[in-house]
């Protein structure tokens, strides 16, 4: 079926494309009928190039004419195998979701066993598997990485998932639930509410809260902002709350960044992060597989620390 929204431009496309090959044949016939007798010379066409250069106006080559019907005769039989006349269908019943359905297919029968094997195990377990490990590495590498990185390290507004510091829970079972689920994380902008200076006020008081050099008069009257607004996501103790995907402010990892500008930019303007739901796409084996792989990348990263 064409993708098009009116049928007429289905319709128009098979006119324009078998025209051109009649039109095509015809051209290879006109020029080709003409044949020279025995011992007569070509007569020249009068298109004259770089002084003495001359067109003559000798018959194509009987090989080369064979070749230009070859490849309209192709292109029709093209047309009618495969769906380049999209009002018509084509004889095989080819399309391109077909053609993705079957190498599905295929392919769940080839990793099928393999895959159900792992689903079995608990993700821990999964994740000290070495094939396991690859497979999880294909599904992250063709998923994951536009967002995340080759390295899973992520970038501005995408989480590192090689560190432990997880917003909504880095246990087996939070990451399956990410993957499944996806994750819509808000924050609202309070620059109209707070009004520049006040903002700016906050930003130093989260700055304290994470250790790092700020304005202490500013962070003072801060502090009594974020205790009557901030604290309803961020808690009291600036430590956030993974059952609401909401950050730890006292730590040095950020998502978009830790300079005051940065800071002052998402309390303005808040932030609105989204990951896709991925368990309608791959399937419970697959985000299984998935799961593991990005559980065993905070894993090494923690081994690595002891």
């Amino acid at each position: 079926m064409t993708d098009f929204t009116s049928g007429f431009w289905g319709i128009f496309i098979a006119i324009v494309s078998i025209a051109g090959l009649l039109w095509l044949g015809y051209l290879v016939k006109s020029q080709s009928t003409m044949k020279l007798k025995k011992g007569e010379k070509a007569d020249v066409t009068g298109h004259v190039w770089d002084g003495d250069l001359e067109e003559y106006s000798n018959p194509l080559p009987g090989w080369w004419v064979a070749l230009f019907y070859g490849t309209i005769v192709f292109s029709f039989a093209y047309l009618v195998f495969y769906p380049g006349l999209v009002v018509v269908g084509n004889v095989w019943g080819w399309s391109q979701e077909g053609q993705h359905q079957a190498e599905v297919q295929k392919a769940d029968t080839k990793y099928g066993e393999i895959f159900a094997k792992y689903k079995a195990m608990p993700v821990a377990q999964v994740a000290k598997d070495a094939n396991a490990r690859g497979l999880g590495q294909s599904l992250f590498n063709t998923y994951c990485i536009q967002c995340h990185g080759i390295d899973a390290q992520g970038a501005k507004g995408f989480p590192n998932l090689t560190d432990n510091d997880w917003l909504h829970g880095g246990t087996p079972e939070k990451i399956v639930e990410t993957l499944n689920q996806g994750r819509h994380g808000q924050m609202p902008a309070f620059g109209a509410a707070f009004g520049e200076e006040k903002v700016k006020d906050v930003a130093n008081y989260v700055l304290k809260l994470s250790g790092r050099p700020t304005n202490e008069l500013r962070a003072a009257r801060g502090e009594a902002t974020f205790k009557q607004v901030c604290v309803a996501c961020h808690q009291a103790d600036g430590k956030g709350s993974q059952a609401i995907g909401a950050p730890n402010l006292t730590d040095n990892v950020w998502l978009y960044g830790a300079s005051e500008a940065t800071i002052i930019e998402t309390i303005t303007n808040g932030r609105d992060n989204v990951m896709p739901p991925w368990q309608a796409f791959l399937g419970d084996d697959k985000v299984h597989l998935l799961a593991a792989y990005v559980y065993g990348l905070s894993q090494n990263q923690a081994a690595a620390k002891q």
